[in-house]
Parts: structure tokens; sequence; C-alpha cells
């Protein structure tokens, strides 16, 4: 299984599936083995059609299963010095390089190995292969097939996002909101700074109070202990303004990030930035020039997951892994806090490290890939020992 799981995440990789490139011929090869496998599945396009998610399901659609999801987009490598072609797989002292191969090819890699032994298993529950596209840009694709999914008579009981994390279970995990602000002043000669204004100090004045706003989170939180840092967050990642040093900068873009900790909204936050702009930076600017403006466009946004540690999913996940540590969260953000937004039990749990996403020469260990592996066979024993979820009106949902 090991060696059939490494082939497939070898052909995964070479298909370059950088969040602005289409992602369909990797669809079709799944797609392939599917039909094959006589394993039904459903397709939502995004809206140029050159892009998509595919849904498939072992087992009975009527009951409620178990989704096993994963994106199939990747971050660029434009830029970053890999040690050999990053969409080559390359396999050297326990490790298999590639991009992708930790973020998060490799699930979908084990998920594909393992369709085969799903099906012939005939579990009492079905599973569900989630396959997502533009994860990487603001968990966007995952978004239509959410949607198709709520609308079914039967929602699954619990869902798994492969999302690298050692194979430790993850219940919670911050949220985000991406901004982008486009300040428009007034063009001059830089000897008259004062008959023109200049769009780059106002937004400095702007990231002056994002910054003052991320203190006061600092100070006076909330706070959640689970969390590193234990509080939401605000980065400003991009600044672009000005052609010429002579030149009163008429237009200055910036792009932030608010990563909110559950229970916490950023827009809430988002707020006290958008008030001071229009109550102190925009009147200042317009009493110099009238056709001043400030403009704010929502980039990405997804919802923190916060699967509390006392429901049975947990339970059932920490017997499937062999487990019984406590279970974690990180800062980063999924696909999951959105299937939870629609009453699905979810956690994130895959092989690999985030510490080796996004980075040239990224990698996951081969012994990740096959604790995966156990960990998808121990999901069959499990299920034809009986031990799953089923709802029921008593308040325990453990059999």
């Amino acid at each position: 299984m090991l060696q059939r799981t490494v082939k497939i995440l070898r052909d995964l990789i070479g298909f370059d599936t950088t969040s602005r490139l289409s992602n369909l011929s990797l669809i079709e090869a799944i797609q392939l083995q599917f039909d094959a496998l006589d394993i039904p599945y459903e397709l939502t396009f995004n809206e140029q059609r050159s892009k998509a998610n595919l849904f498939a399901t072992i087992g009975e659609e009527n009951r409620p299963g178990l989704v096993l999801s994963g994106h199939t987009d990747v971050v660029p490598v434009d830029g970053q010095d890999w040690s050999s072609d990053p969409f080559v797989l390359r396999e050297q002292d326990g490790k298999l390089f590639g991009r992708g191969s930790c973020d998060m090819k490799g699930f979908v890699a084990v998920c594909l190995a393992m369709a085969e032994s799903f099906k012939q298993a005939n579990l009492p529950i079905p599973i569900h292969f989630a396959f997502s596209y533009d994860e990487e840009v603001g968990c966007l694709g995952v978004r239509s097939l959410i949607e198709e999914l709520d609308k079914r008579p039967v929602k699954p009981l619990a869902c798994i996002v492969g999302e690298p994390t050692s194979m430790q279970i993850i219940a919670a995990h911050k949220g985000m909101l991406d901004t982008r602000c486009s300040i428009k002043g007034c063009a001059g000669h830089s000897s008259l700074p004062d008959r023109g204004v200049n769009a780059i100090v106002t937004a400095s004045r702007l990231i002056e109070k994002l910054q003052q706003v991320f203190e006061e989170i600092k100070r006076n939180g909330p706070f959640d202990a689970r969390f590193t840092p234990p509080h939401s967050t605000l980065h400003v990642g991009k600044i672009n303004g000005g052609t010429a040093v002579n030149i009163i900068p008429e237009h200055c873009e910036i792009e932030y990030e608010i990563r909110n900790i559950p229970g916490q909204d950023p827009r809430d936050i988002a707020y006290q930035v958008e008030h001071y702009a229009e109550q102190e930076l925009l009147p200042d600017m317009q009493g110099k020039f009238s056709g001043s403006n400030i403009q704010w466009q929502t980039q990405a946004l997804f919802p923190a997951l916060d699967t509390p540690e006392s429901m049975p999913v947990n339970d059932w996940m920490k017997t499937v892994l062999g487990d019984t540590s406590s279970v974690g969260a990180v800062s980063y953000g999924t696909e999951a806090g959105l299937f939870s937004q629609i009453g699905i039990p979810t956690i994130v749990c895959g092989p690999g490290s985030i510490k080796q996403a996004h980075r040239p020469d990224e990698y996951v260990e081969v012994s990740q890939i096959a604790a995966c592996i156990t960990f998808m066979q121990s999901i069959i024993e499990q299920l034809q020992a009986g031990q799953w979820l089923e709802p029921d009106n008593s308040g325990s949902d453990v059999q």
C-alpha cells in the first residue's frame, strides 16, 4: 500500500495545480480511477469551468457517513530556491520532496490509494471524498461543494480535513479575514506637499491604527490559551503606492489580515480600523481634495474551528489513532470551519508538518504517509467492529 501511495503522490505532484491555474487535469485523473472502481462522484465547477471540486461516495448515500476532505491546489513556487524540480517527486533520506507533498497531496494520495479497500470492506456507513480547489487563496472552491452538501436530506456524521498535523488531532483553529484597502489622494509636485493628498502618508496612518488595535488586543484579549499566540492577530502583508519620488502619490494600496480566535468576530476588529478611517482620515483628505476616498474589499473570509473536546468525534478519533492525549489547536486556517458551520462535526488530522508547507524543498516524511495509511486502515477496522458515531436522542452518540 505504501508503494502504491507514493506512486499516486508522484502523479499528483506532477500536476501543477498552483491556485492561479486549472486543476482539471488532476481531477480527470481521479475520475479515471473512480470510474475503474465504479465509485460515483459529482463535480462542482467555478464560474469559468476551469476548476472543479470532486465529491465521491463509497457506500449508501442515504446514510450519514464520514467525509475525508483535501484540497488539490498548491501555493506558487515563484521566487523559491528549490534543489530539484518542484513538480517532480524526489525521494531522499526517508522524505518525499515536491510542491504539495505535505500540503496536502500526501493526504489525497492516501485517500486514493485506500479507495479500493474502502469499497471492498462494505462498511456500515458511507465514506465520502471531498477534493476541492482554491483552498490556498481563501478556501474559495470548497464553498460550492459545501452548499450542495448542505442541501442534502442526510448530512455526514463527521468530517476529517487532512491538512498536515503530524497525524495529531486538531479540533480548533483560527479564522481569517483578508482585506484590501485602496486609498485615492491627489497628485502634485513634491515641492508643494500641502497642495496634494499623499495616499502613502494616509496609508501609514492607517497602518499605525492597525498596530494600535493589535497592541490593545495583545494587552486586553480576549485570550484563548490553546493558541500561539493566545489571541487574535493583525498583520499588514502588502503595500503598494507611488510612481516617483518627486510626485505626491495619488494611490496607495495595503492588504492586511486578521486571524481571529474562535468566538471573536474579525469584522468587529476590522470595524475599529474602518471607523477610524471614515471619521478621522477621510475628512482630513477630502478637506484638501473632495475626490479623495478610501475603499475596502474583502479578499477572503473563513470561520474559525472550535469542535469541543467533549464531542464524540474526538473520542472516536483517539480510538482510531490509538492516542489518548488531548486534542490540539493551531493558528493557521483550513476548510474545516466551513464544514463545521453547516453542522458537521469536524477535526483536522493529516500527514506531514505545517512547518514544511509553503517552503522551498517542501517534503513529507515517508513515515508520516505510512502512519496515515495505518490510520485509514484503522478506520475500516473500527467501522467493521461497529465502533462509530450514530445520532440518537439520548444525548450520547458513541456506540
